[in-house]
């Protein structure tokens, strides 16, 4: 843990950078993945299960009897949490529907706008050491919501060959059509491009390492959507003396387990408070199954006391974190500051927990300071905006010469011969 004492504002840029690991392997690595796929296809992606997650399968997609089996596999009191949590995410996401009325911006001029949902869509779900069945809830229900005819879901398989069963489960619950066992940057580059089994996708969505970032962002230059940027899991937490330390101590914790990559940021203008919460830290790490990876997560966590809870918020809003706690006094009004944040988590009861799982918030959100421009996923997300216009004969008699002034401007003599022709049609 990195312990920052009074922060001078010309220093943050260095303190809060995030952990960036082997950029140019990384890349390089990424790209080759990405060629093999698209002359390999499904041969590749076989190849690469093999190599990567020690499965070695014949097929790819998941049958319908693995689905089926996957309901027998897991317990009923996750089965009921998991359509708790669907409910939620459910009932949050149908909210998010809009009616836009036609508008009359001039007199004959009508203008509107329609909402269409993206035909064919692919969700990556990270799986390994952690599968991240949830992530199918916060994916697949906008994704049926908006009414897109094509949901494909991508997972790597264990080395057993098997995908988790409560991925599998909760991918049925809501509407995915097309499961495949396949993981990390092969598993973009194929919904991409498209491979014998696995169908080309209109637009990509799901968070993972730094691999499947990179192929996200590789694929997204050669004219394929993604979500946004979802990098390595983050938290910041701005804390007083009103906070619960354990609570908070739980908080950071359970973002450190995500993976080594994942950082956790505490502020506070309290040295005591920062003091019991690392000591909290200490004490629960050690009774957590994952505790080497939130060990290795830790040593780049920053601890930073600052002067008062208005420069913690520019401290904040500064990092543009993933998730942000606010565990202070007048929380609700501090929650009017927030400028730069994926989700932000109001009181000691919210812990982002909430939203990681069963709130009904969508838990894929912009990582790596990219919540300074974009939102968290939405129904909006996967849908797109269509605009329409339509224009009478008195529209086009009343806006035709301004028009045809502002094309005689920009030297484009067509578009204004498109509105001339129409003119002299009507007699003006």
């Amino acid at each position: 843990m990195n312990i920052i004492k009074y922060p001078d504002q010309k220093d943050l840029p260095e303190i809060l950078k995030r952990p960036v690991f082997e950029t140019d392997f990384l890349e390089s690595t990424v790209k080759n993945i990405i060629n093999r796929v698209q002359t390999g296809g499904d041969l590749t992606l076989l190849e690469f299960n093999e190599k990567f997650d020690k499965a070695k399968l014949e097929t790819l997609r998941v049958s319908e009897e693995e689905v089926k089996e996957a309901s027998t596999l897991i317990s009923d009191k996750l089965k009921a949490a998991i359509e708790t949590a669907a409910a939620n995410v459910r009932r949050f996401h149908e909210g998010q529907r809009r009616s836009e009325q036609p508008i009359e911006t001039s007199v004959g001029v009508n203008c509107w706008r329609k909402s269409v949902a993206i035909e064919k869509v692919g969700i990556y779900i990270p799986g390994g050491t952690a599968p991240l069945f949830s992530t199918v809830l916060m994916l697949g229900i906008p994704a049926a919501i908006a009414g897109s005819k094509e949901i494909v879901l991508c997972t790597p398989p264990g080395a057993d060959g098997k995908v988790a069963p409560a991925i599998l489960f909760t991918a049925e619950l809501v509407g995915v059509s097309k499961i495949f066992k396949v993981g990390g940057a092969q598993a973009v580059a194929a919904m991409a491009y498209g491979t014998e089994s696995i169908p080309k996708v209109d637009k990509i969505f799901g968070p993972g390492n730094q691999y499947v970032t990179a192929a996200k962002q590789m694929v997204s230059m050669d004219g394929v959507a993604i979500d946004m940027p979802a990098g390595p899991s983050e938290l910041a937490v701005i804390a007083d003396n009103s906070c619960d330390p354990e609570f908070v101590a739980s908080d950071l914790l359970s973002q450190a387990e995500h993976g080594k990559d994942s950082q956790v940021v505490l502020i506070s203008p309290n040295e005591e408070v920062i003091n019991a919460i690392i000591k909290a830290v200490a004490a629960q790490v050690e009774d957590l199954p994952r505790k080497e990876i939130a060990y290795e997560s830790l040593e780049h966590s920053k601890f930073i006391l600052v002067k008062d809870i208005d420069e913690a918020m520019n401290i904040s809003n500064a990092y543009a974190p993933e998730h942000l706690i606010l565990a202070t006094e007048d929380a609700v009004q501090l929650a009017e500051k927030v400028i730069n944040a994926g989700s932000v988590f109001i009181g000691n009861y919210s812990p982002e927990s909430a939203g990681d799982y069963a709130s009904g918030t969508n838990h894929t959100l912009p990582t790596n300071g990219a919540a300074r421009a974009y939102s968290g996923v939405s129904l909006d997300s996967f849908m797109k905006q269509i605009t329409f216009q339509q224009v009478s004969e008195e529209g086009i008699k009343n806006l035709g010469p301004a028009i045809e002034a502002m094309a005689e401007a920009e030297l484009l003599q067509a578009h204004k011969n498109a509105v001339t022709l129409r003119l002299k049609k009507l007699g003006v």
